[in-house]
């Protein structure tokens, strides 16, 4: 008889990357499920990952504590590095999200987060295809910890590798 096993990871535990950019735990990847990738977020206050869009990945998003700008929508017009001010034809705007607030965003759709308080939020993150963004972590990360501020061409070249289409800006607070 075949015997599945499954996966319990308790509290604090999981592949933890920590920079001053952002701390994120590998909850359950590639190696665990053919479907997802699973992480946990700490955002902290001033980050912005900058509106983008996967061409083929899903994503979902549920804020656990504190408070993200999240955005899911294509807007009238893409333009400018402020897509806190975007709106879509049906007048979707920007929303100010608080714990048990979900965000689902489809292949195609642009979508941003960005805590925009004074303490850290968490999120639980879920990517489908499972690995794209657990290299993808990895290797950005490393971009955002190297000394000298963010290296915008390194990240362009990260995010193109990695099916993402930069919109505006990625911004953090050091």
């Amino acid at each position: 008889m075949l015997r599945v096993t499954g996966l319990v990871v308790p509290p604090g535990r999981g592949k933890r990357i920590v920079t001053g950019a952002q701390e994120v735990t590998f909850k359950v990847t590639g190696a665990h499920s053919r479907a997802s990738s699973s992480f946990e977020v700490v955002v902290p206050p001033g980050f912005d990952v900058g509106a983008h869009v996967h061409a083929r990945s899903e994503e979902l998003f549920y804020v656990l504590e504190g408070e993200l700008d999240l955005l899911a929508f294509e807007p009238v017009v893409r333009a400018g590095d402020g897509w806190r001010d975007w709106e879509s034809d049906a007048g979707d705007r920007v929303y100010r999200a608080g714990p048990g607030s979900v965000m689902f965003v489809p292949p195609g759709c642009p979508h941003a987060f960005a805590n925009p308080g004074p303490e850290p939020a968490k999120m639980f993150f879920q990517s489908s295809p499972p690995s794209h963004h657990e290299r993808y972590f990895e290797e950005l990360l490393e971009i955002l910890e190297a000394p000298g501020g963010v290296d915008h061409a390194a990240v362009a070249d990260l995010r193109q590798r990695y099916d993402i289409e930069q919109l505006t800006p990625l911004h953090f607070e050091s």
